[in-house]
């Protein structure tokens, strides 16, 4: 049973180039200072939470602010792999929900630029990948804006 949930997973995968060398780019996505400038989704939401423990078993928080609410959403979860600054894995549960699922980011030097390559997976419903994947883009969007 558990190889038939397994195969029914969806994933998305996202490659992005950012203008800057790898060590910035990585620097932006595991530094909280830096998060806080770029992980939302748009700009008038904002990052009130950045919490980062940027080792293999730390853990980290991110929340991003909807400027019409009153609280912001919380995702957090444990780094199962840190290759500074080449490769990123980590699990992904949003704060009051069951689903928890995995992220693979990797940082790839193309000269003065880099590739980004991520990687969310695990995914059980077709509906809440393709949030992820509309929230990925903005996040990314708001990335290539300080790097």
């Amino acid at each position: 049973m558990m190889a038939d949930i397994q195969s029914k997973t969806k994933t998305l995968q996202i490659k992005r180039t950012f203008s800057a060398p790898r060590e910035k780019v990585f620097t932006a996505w595991t530094n909280p200072e830096e998060l806080k400038k770029w992980w939302h989704i748009s700009d008038n939401w904002s990052t009130p939470v950045a919490e980062v423990d940027l080792r293999v078993g730390g853990k980290y928080r991110l929340g991003m602010q909807d400027p019409t609410k009153d609280s912001p959403y919380v995702v957090g979860g444990k780094f199962q792999e840190v290759k500074s600054p080449e490769k990123l894995v980590y699990t992904w549960q949003w704060e009051g929900q069951d689903e928890k699922t995995l992220v693979t980011v990797e940082f790839h030097a193309r000269g003065n630029s880099t590739e980004v390559i991520l990687t969310h997976g695990e995914f059980m419903e077709t509906k809440t990948m393709e949030e992820h994947t509309q929230g990925w883009h903005g996040c990314l969007d708001q990335l290539n804006k300080i790097c």
